[in-house]
């Protein structure tokens, strides 16, 4: 089975590098084009393309996916199965078209929950107990076209995004083996989604990063975790935008207007919420400083 893969970022490469282990032959890989990033602005490879590389495996990243020069790569190589993970663009129907066993894709979420970008964060901001990775044929609408497996697995009440999309990029790279797998066996489901239950998601951004403390002590606590990495939480705390990176429920009532402080010392910084509780902030980092605990911060700021 030829096989060409479609893919960007660490969350695509951990697929390709499973694909690459179980024996398959990957005739061609399409990712992003190169970025410059950093202060030096220095060209780095996408996740993907390293990985590529490194198994001398053909690299094509056009920049356009509908002038007719990426079709015409993709068509060159033959491929029985295209995998798309995390590509980042949407593919023309005649793409979906080349490959005679399909194209299929590994998302981050149980669809159809959670179509679009940054599933992983969103389930995670939203305060959800579980989430997931679904396979699944691509279609015309994004995201949208039938399941072929998906595979749940519970959200920590204090994982962030980024340990949680460590985890979800392993569990989608052995999903995507079971699933080629019974694409090569020709026992492969096929369930369509119920779109009326859909949602859809958007990119992070920073007007995400205030903290609302009027909301409920486990919503201001699970945005905290959501939005780590980046581009992380941000609290005005005695003049000063601090980030956060802890925010703990207490269980404590109080009657304080959101957003007070309730206490501060050893233990962390206490604010009121919108629900009459309260959260503990353990670990902040004020403009151009280390991350540090709360507690070491307060040493040298009085709130």
């Amino acid at each position: 089975m030829r096989i060409v893969f479609m893919g960007t970022p660490d969350f695509a490469s951990a697929s390709l590098d499973a694909l690459l282990k179980n024996g398959y032959e990957v005739a061609g890989v399409f990712t992003q084009p190169d970025k410059a990033k950093g202060r030096g602005m220095e060209v780095s490879f996408s996740p993907v393309k390293t990985l590529a590389l490194e198994h001398d495996i053909p690299v094509f990243q056009p920049a356009k996916m509908r002038d007719g020069t990426a079709l015409s790569i993709l068509q060159s190589l033959k491929p029985d199965l295209v995998v798309v993970v995390a590509y980042g663009r949407i593919l023309p129907d005649e793409f979906l078209a080349v490959p005679p066993l399909g194209t299929i894709n590994v998302h981050g979420s149980l669809l159809p929950r959670y179509r679009g970008a940054a599933p992983i964060q969103w389930s995670v901001l939203n305060g959800d107990e579980k989430t997931g990775v679904t396979t699944m044929y691509l279609a015309s609408d994004m995201d949208a076209g039938d399941i072929i497996f998906s595979e749940e697995t519970e959200i920590g009440e204090y994982e962030t995004s980024g340990e949680l999309y460590d985890r979800l990029k392993v569990l989608g790279a052995e999903l995507l083996i079971k699933t080629v797998r019974a694409i090569e066996a020709g026992c492969t489901p096929r369930t369509p989604q119920d779109h009326s239950k859909a949602t859809y998601v958007t990119m992070l951004d920073k007007s995400l990063c205030p903290l609302d403390f009027s909301k409920p002590a486990r919503a201001v606590s699970k945005w905290v975790y959501g939005l780590q990495p980046w581009p992380v939480a941000t609290a005005e705390l005695g003049g000063v935008t601090l980030k956060i990176f802890s925010a703990l429920l207490t269980h404590h009532r109080t009657d304080l207007a959101p957003g007070s402080i309730v206490s501060a010392g050893k233990d962390g910084i206490e604010i009121a919420c919108g629900d009459g509780e309260t959260v503990l902030l353990t670990e902040v980092q004020a403009p151009g400083k280390k991350r540090l605990r709360a507690e070491d911060y307060l040493r040298g700021h009085k709130l």
